[in-house]
């Protein structure tokens, strides 16, 4: 079994997650959690991992199995999910609501008063699972 090297002030995803949300201390960090805690309820296998880490950018959140799921990302006016094959996954509820226009990437931004579908988002990660895992078969 391949093992992951880390530097020994590498912090495991879920606690720079944790930490996030701490720190964030406002609407974005309640909405974060909240997501966070619906995509384990969709996938309590998830792998929750954190990308991208440079000097300039303290890095995104990333949840995983059979490949990338989704980023979490948050802004000044807006909690960002982005999807890597969102535009490939069947959207009945009409979640996504930004990055239209990829050929691959979808998005859902959910601002301060948005409610969440939570029965639709917890469908769509799973919808997102399963897509993954068919294109890792052989």
């Amino acid at each position: 079994m391949k093992k992951k090297v880390s530097s020994p002030d590498a912090e495991p995803a879920s606690q720079l997650l944790d930490a996030k949300v701490r720190d964030l201390a406002d609407w974005r960090g309640e909405k974060l959690a909240q997501i966070r805690a619906l995509i384990k309820q969709a996938d309590p296998q998830v792998v929750e991992e954190w990308k991208w880490r440079k000097p300039s950018n303290p890095g995104v959140p990333v949840w995983s199995h059979h490949g990338s799921i989704c980023t979490g990302e948050t802004y000044k006016g807006v909690v960002k999910f982005t999807f890597f094959k969102g535009a490939s996954l069947k959207d009945p509820s009409g979640l996504f609501n930004s990055s239209l226009e990829g050929n691959t990437r979808r998005a859902i931004d959910f601002h301060e008063d948005d409610e969440v579908d939570e029965k639709a988002f917890v469908t769509l990660i799973r919808a997102a699972v399963s897509l993954n895992a068919s294109s890792t078969r052989g």
